[in-house]
């Protein structure tokens, strides 16, 4: 759509091939159905934030970076607000108020939008593009964006159409894998703890002594392990170390304090109950919900009286506040991913135009390319930038 809206604005007669039965689908998804639709980082930290490819992206997030992104939805009646980690949505809190956008400013340049329309391969010769072939006719045209999406909830179409466009182009994809998605662990006890939400805690994942990952945030336990912010971008740190083996998580309980003085507190909450029981000694110090387990872990019984447990014990507790352990097994599917990993191979398109280094006319946009990110709005950055880029290079 942004890739239309750019090419439409340069006064070329444009045509968008959709084979859903209505604009937008994934975006009505985004966000938990608000949409965060980008970032208001500063432009390094935009860059800091995608771990693969991002000097490819250079050009076109240069061209277009995140306050323009901003700013041309405010300037079509989309107010919007930043909040934690300066996640940009709409003001409404409504996807849909994103897409509508775009609609309207589609249908003001007289782009043609072709619903129920599925493309089933991109006609070319000596190297440049005619047009596309679906099953009910023939697009002619002299260049072609593809910009499909990758195989990340698929419900939404996103099935891979792209990468065996380009492939039949002559061009590589890189090994696709899912990104930004949940990740499986192999203690039973996180079943007991579905649905518990960790507000500022800290995590580590390791490669037996190699730190991959550490990150401040929130997370959340699930019926099959672990999700949430935290836990989604460390999948796209991750990826390729845990398809080879488990890695060993830790979860920093208390972050902002020291292990003295999370033992103080410690300390402080047994004087004060000190002829309780030890389940009911620390009902402040964590969520119902993982007191228990925070005490299995730590060797202890939840009944024993305060003033029974021994220093050794009371560390042993401490260790499991600063450390506590999970062992991350795999990722979940594609069925569950906000993004794909891998795609069309960066070195074989142009940085400054997103064309085909191939195929005359052929063009790349959004997550069919080889670059992913962080969530917190980043890729859909990624998505609006090399739209632009790819609809303003067509001359």
């Amino acid at each position: 759509m942004f890739a239309a809206v750019t090419a439409a604005s340069a006064g070329h007669q444009v045509t968008i091939l959709e084979r859903n039965e209505k604009l937008g689908k994934k975006i009505y998804i985004t966000g938990k159905g608000r949409c965060n639709l980008t970032n208001a980082c500063s432009i390094q930290e935009l860059f800091d934030c995608i771990p693969r490819n991002s000097k490819f992206l250079y050009s076109a997030i240069y061209t277009y970076d995140n306050f323009r992104v901003i700013d041309f939805f405010e300037n079509h009646g989309m107010a919007t607000k930043i909040e934690r980690g300066n996640r940009v949505f709409p003001v409404s809190d409504h996807a849909s108020d994103v897409i509508l956008a775009l609609k309207n400013e589609l249908e003001r340049l007289g782009v043609s939008i072709c619903l129920h329309t599925r493309a089933k391969r991109i006609l070319t010769k000596n190297g440049t593009v005619l047009g596309v072939q679906t099953k009910e006719q023939t697009y002619s045209g002299e260049h072609v964006i593809i910009a499909t999406g990758g195989v990340s909830y698929p419900s939404t179409g996103s099935t891979g159409d792209g990468y065996q466009f380009a492939k039949e182009c002559g061009h590589t994809i890189k090994e696709l894998s899912p990104s930004l998605v949940p990740m499986t662990v192999k203690e039973e006890y996180c079943m007991q703890l579905q649905g518990l939400s960790l507000r500022n805690v800290s995590v580590k994942i390791k490669d037996q002594e190699n730190v991959l990952y550490e990150e401040f945030g929130e997370m959340l336990f699930t019926h099959f392990g672990v999700s949430g912010p935290l836990i989604l971008s460390a999948s796209s740190v991750i990826n390729d170390a845990i398809k080879k083996r488990e890695l060993q998580m830790e979860i920093d309980l208390k972050p902002a304090l020291t292990e003295e003085q999370v033992d103080a507190r410690i300390l402080r909450d047994f004087e004060e109950n000190k002829n309780r029981q030890l389940k009911n000694a620390i009902a402040k110090l964590f969520p119902a919900k993982l007191i228990p387990v925070v005490i299995s872990q730590s060797g202890m019984q939840p009944e024993k009286k305060v003033n029974e447990i021994t220093k050794e014990e009371r560390k042993n507790l401490l260790k499991t506040v600063k450390h506590f352990p999970i062992t991350l097994t795999g990722l979940r599917d594609f069925d569950e991913a906000i993004i794909t990993r891998g795609g069309i191979h960066v070195k074989e398109i142009d940085p400054s135009t997103m064309e085909s280094k191939f195929v005359k006319g052929l063009y790349f946009a959004g997550e069919v390319l080889d670059t992913d990110a962080y969530t917190g709005g980043f890729n859909l950055q990624i998505a609006w930038s090399t739209g632009y880029l790819a609809g303003s290079s067509i001359t």
